[in-house]
């Protein structure tokens, strides 16, 4: 008699690889989540940072201020809205509108992100 010994993981094995994972994902995970939170907040700090760049372009080259932000992309001053990652929306932002409300709508926008960023600062401040 011919009896084939069939191949595969014993449940051993198996639980001895999975044990192994597991304690990796512990000692990674702690240091994965802080890195995410860093990375929007640059993001964020970057999209506000370009925004305000071109809010200024648009008032030097016709002398007022944007109506909206949506002004800014039909003008083709933005390809897109700015993106917030920290609200998770194109749509959440805070605008501040000029001191002489006939010059425009938008002299300067911040995060409409509640809650503080990790250097202490909340996002509608920023």
């Amino acid at each position: 008699m011919n009896v084939e010994r069939q191949r595969g993981f014993t449940l051993i094995e198996l639980l001895v690889v999975l044990g192994i994972v597991a304690l990796l994902l512990t000692l990674a995970a702690p240091r994965f989540f802080p890195k995410v939170d860093s990375t929007k907040e640059t993001i964020l700090a970057e999209n506000l940072r370009n925004t305000r760049a071109v809010i200024d372009q648009f008032h030097e080259d016709t002398g007022r201020y944007p109506d909206s932000l949506q002004q800014l992309v039909e003008k083709k001053y933005l390809p897109a809205l700015p993106f917030d990652p920290i609200a998770d929306s194109d749509s959440a932002w805070t605008v501040v509108p000029p001191e002489d409300g006939d010059k425009g709508g938008i002299h300067d926008i911040h995060s409409g992100a509640p809650g503080t960023g990790r250097n202490g600062k909340p996002y509608a401040e920023w």
